[in-house]
């Protein structure tokens, strides 16, 4: 099973429809698969195969599908990675996921032995390749499986392992998912979040039914406006933070919605300030889901209830979920199992049979079930900030911040934001008094991708720890 060649199968009566909009550029589905086989020709001269784990750094966009797709053709397996992260969070990357192969826009984290990949297709970016030599391989299980993609969530710290899904995952958590979205080839979808970290339960199924991804993104708001107006979008994935812009929009009037027949909101929890603005203004609410990559994309509150606002509504129809070690209110640890679960974790390597408990998944989160099963989400894992949609794990800058050697230790946490959900600021407690915020900023901007570095920092004699002497976050 291939996802790729599920697409084009699926997609066979669309060919002559537009599948995906760049500002001024459009590719029909034809010429996107036409364009796909031969970078996958050029991929598969330079020697990349089945299996073959091949790191994909490029800006959102058709380039970005098209090099993802080529890639998935050849069986070889997809690791994206952002340009907004670092030299150091990539080679990091490169390392831990044993990547063997790198295509990346010309210019970004060159190596010494990259080769331009040859002009082919529908691309407008050059691309060099080059090739890694991996200290170790995997166990038989990842060949085993199918493997398609891997995506490392973190950063440098360890916090990810790594989470791999094969072709029949994808597959099965797309159809999943559809039975909320019910995506189909009159939908256009106009989109904004990054492909490095949402692509597999989004773009892979709305390629499926042959919808038209309008690429919104690159000059924000302005390009989401656009594509509400002149291409008459007719589904929106975005988040609490894109919202609240379209929101405060004067561009926009009540009626310029009339087109979309859903908004989803995710990639944090909707504040109720948000959804509420949303509705007074547009008159229908956004449709708030809840994704995890390990899981899929398990939960979208689909009544347009204005009473279950704050819920991210009972499971889809392939998942379960499970309040376990509740209090006396009902408040308790949220476990999910249904189709479509994580293959693996990669580094250390973990088997599906490890990581879940029985075929369920520890979310790390908490919540509880309304008398209806609508499941109301009271507090994520601990250590995650949610910044404009973008997941900032905490550990992970306070590992770069404990780096510095003015610094003897540091606490890393959120602090609400109306704009942008939360943002990531650092209590430090300094080894001497010549460490300046100024420079730990300019040292954290040098490791980090920009959106991980905290917006303030508070110089403290020491920090708060519980009975045990842990960090108390």
């Amino acid at each position: 099973m291939n996802i790729y060649l599920t697409i084009r199968r699926e997609t066979k009566r669309h060919r002559d429809r537009v599948a995906v909009i760049e500002g001024e550029r459009s590719v029909t589905y034809g010429r996107l698969f036409a364009s796909v086989d031969q970078v996958a020709a050029s991929l598969k001269a330079e020697g990349v195969g089945p299996c073959d784990r091949v790191g994909i750094l490029c800006a959102d966009g058709i380039d970005h599908i098209t090099v993802s797709l080529a890639v998935l053709s050849l069986s070889a397996v997809v690791v994206p990675i952002s340009p907004e992260q670092s030299a150091a969070e990539i080679d990091d990357i490169l390392t831990r996921i044993s990547v063997h192969y790198l295509v990346a826009e010309k210019g970004a984290h060159e190596q010494p032995d990259a080769r331009t990949l040859p002009a082919a297709g529908f691309c407008t970016r050059t691309f060099s390749l080059s090739r890694r030599t991996v200290a170790q391989e995997p166990p038989e299980q990842y060949y085993a499986i199918n493997p398609a993609f891997i995506r490392f969530t973190s950063g440098t710290t360890g916090a990810s392992k790594g989470i791999v899904l094969s072709h029949e995952a994808i597959i099965d958590r797309t159809d999943a998912a559809d039975q909320g979205m019910q995506i189909t080839h009159e939908d256009r979808v106009l989109w904004v979040l990054s492909m490095s970290f949402h692509f597999v339960v989004t773009i892979l199924l709305f390629l499926r039914r042959g919808a038209a991804i309008v690429i919104c993104g690159g000059q924000f708001p302005e390009a989401l406006i656009d594509g509400i107006i002149r291409h008459e979008g007719t589904f929106i994935y975005a988040s609490p933070f894109h919202y609240t812009i379209l929101t405060r929009s004067a561009l926009l009037q009540a009626d310029a919605l009339g087109n979309v027949r859903m908004a989803i909101s995710t990639a944090m929890k909707l504040p109720a300030a948000v959804g509420a603005d949303f509705r007074q203004k547009f008159g229908f609410g956004l449709t708030e889901a809840y994704g995890i990559i390990e899981v899929g994309l398990p939960f979208m509150n689909r009544s347009g209830d204005p009473a279950l606002e704050g819920s991210v509504g009972r499971p889809l129809p392939d998942y379960e979920v499970s309040i376990r070690n509740a209090d006396a209110e009902g408040v308790g640890e949220i476990f999910l199992r249904g189709k479509g679960m994580l293959d693996a974790y990669f580094s250390p390597w973990e088997g599906r049979d490890r990581v879940l408990d029985n075929g369920w998944f520890k979310t790390g989160d908490l919540g509880r079930l309304d008398g209806s099963g609508n499941l109301f989400i009271l507090g994520r894992g601990q250590g995650v900030i949610n910044f404009a949609g973008m997941k900032v794990f905490a550990e992970e800058v306070e590992a770069v911040i404990n780096q510095h050697p003015g610094v003897k230790e540091s606490l890393v946490y959120g602090v609400p934001h109306a704009q942008y959900g939360q943002l990531p600021v650092a209590k430090v407690v300094s080894r001497d008094s010549t460490t300046g915020v100024g420079a730990l900023r300019r040292f954290c901007y040098q490791r980090l991708s920009s959106y991980k570095v905290p917006k303030d920092f508070e110089f403290v004699a020491e920090l708060p720890r519980t009975t045990s002497g842990k960090l108390k976050r």
